[in-house]
Parts: structure tokens; sequence; C-alpha cells
């Protein structure tokens, strides 16, 4: 069983679907830990048709898309902020996949993708209770930052320098 890692156009089904799985897990973890109860249907459909990933469409963004033995697992995006920034989002592995190396490969893919669009730097924000992205982003070498967005949900913010 193998890894693979590509580009993905953004409107793509694969994208829409790994793009429905990521909302909901996120979602659904936010609405359980605080209001004790999963995403409304109607919510989750308006999130999905207001943030369709169209940042994360050439020529400033990449959407990535992992594959196990050919399969769709997980996905993750970057887009430019500015001329030497680009931001990390949308890192997600559906979780029967989780365990398996994709997580590290995909994030090294969108490095990759950072440094291919010009950027020396990496960005990215999560929440608190994302306690697994946070760890698999320190492991990776990124270090906790200053708040780089206004993002209501985001608690914590994370940087990493991409050396050639």
């Amino acid at each position: 069983m193998t890894w693979t890692v590509a580009p993905e156009p953004v409107d793509s089904a694969v994208a829409a679907a790994l793009w429905r799985a990521y909302y909901t897990e996120v979602s659904d973890r936010w609405y359980l830990l605080h209001e004790g109860h999963r995403t409304d249907p109607a919510e989750l459909e308006r999130e999905i048709a207001a943030n369709p990933g169209s940042e994360l469409a050439p020529p400033t963004g990449r959407l990535l898309v992992a594959r196990y033995d050919g399969v769709p697992a997980g996905s993750a995006g970057v887009r430019l902020l500015d001329a030497a920034t680009a931001e990390l989002t949308r890192v997600f592995v559906a979780e029967g996949m989780r365990g398996r190396g994709g997580a590290p490969l995909l994030v090294s893919a969108a490095e990759e993708a950072a440094r291919a669009l010009g950027a020396r730097r990496l960005v990215l924000d999560t929440r608190g209770d994302l306690v697994e992205a946070r760890a698999l982003y320190a492991r990776l070498g990124y270090r906790e930052t200053e708040a780089h967005n206004d993002d209501p949900y985001a608690e914590h913010w994370f940087r990493k320098e991409l050396v050639n």
C-alpha cells in the first residue's frame, strides 16, 4: 500500500468530497465541544457553498490530494498571501487512513508547492481542540508564532521558514 500526492483541480468531485469530509469533521468537533451537538446540516451546506476553495487554484494556489493505493484519502492546500509567504490550509486525512504517514507526506508536498509558488515561508492557523494537528506541525518544524489573521476560530498560529 502506497501514498501518492498530486495537484487536484479545486472544482473536482474528489476535492468536493474531501472538503465536505474535512469541514464536517472540524465543524462537528467544535459544536460537540462547545454546544453539545453536531453541525446543523443547513449550516454545513451554506459554509461549503460559501467556501469552495477557489483561493487554492493556480496561479497563486495549489490543492493537493493524497491517495492511498489510488483512493482519495486526504488533502492540503497552499495559497500565496504575498510574494514571500504562503498559507497552509485544509490539511486533512480521512479518519480511517490516519496513522499511515499521509499527513506528513501531504505537508511536505504542500511545502514543495509553496516553494514552487515562490514562497520563502509557510504560515497556518488551527484551533486549540485540534491537538493532533498542533502536534503534527510542531513535529514537522513549525513554530508557534503571533497571529497572522483574524479568523474567529483560529487560536494557534504557526510558521516555518522554507529552505531550498
